[in-house]
């Protein structure tokens, strides 16, 4: 039996926690590791103690903002973040499994919080269907590493 690789093991991970999310629209995940060990995880929806997009609006899910994003919402990377921070758990160096690339305002906090490494499955500019993905470049321009996962997902029955 081959070993899989720590990589393989957390995007996976991040693709089932995906699989949480009360979105409509959208299912995303993140895991959040430093040196081989899990020090959070994430999935978007909206803050512990509001309400579920599908439970409240499930034909159409959530209002927009004027952006277009889900008002209600936190991202993956946001939730996984600040669930480390508030259990004062240090992200500085951490690396970053997502399923969707970072939109710009989640690479700010990325960035911010000193995150190391990004690694991304699905491009958020493709999603979108707009030309580039603002928050790799941003993460790339001021030095942080972030690469497309290319692994194994033979374990994942199916991709949200």
């Amino acid at each position: 039996m081959e070993r899989p690789e720590f990589d393989d093991i957390f995007m996976e991970l991040a693709v089932n926690l995906a699989k949480k999310s009360h979105c409509i629209k959208r299912h995303v995940g993140a895991v959040l590791t430093k040196d081989t060990r899990i020090i959070s995880i994430g999935y978007n929806g909206p803050p512990s103690g509001t309400h579920n997009c599908d439970q409240e609006w499930p034909e159409e899910g959530c209002p927009r903002d004027s952006k277009g994003s889900c008002s209600l919402a936190l991202h993956a990377e946001q939730n996984a973040i600040l669930y480390a921070v508030k259990n004062k758990t240090d992200v500085e160096g951490a690396t970053l499994y997502v399923t969707l690339s970072p939109c710009i305002a989640c690479a700010r906090i990325i960035y911010t919080m000193k995150v190391e490494k990004v690694i991304y499955l699905k491009s958020y500019a493709e999603y979108k269907g707009i030309p580039t993905d603002e928050g790799i470049d941003f993460l790339k321009r001021f030095g942080v590493a972030v690469e497309k996962y290319e692994g194994n997902l033979d374990n994942v029955t199916e991709l949200v």
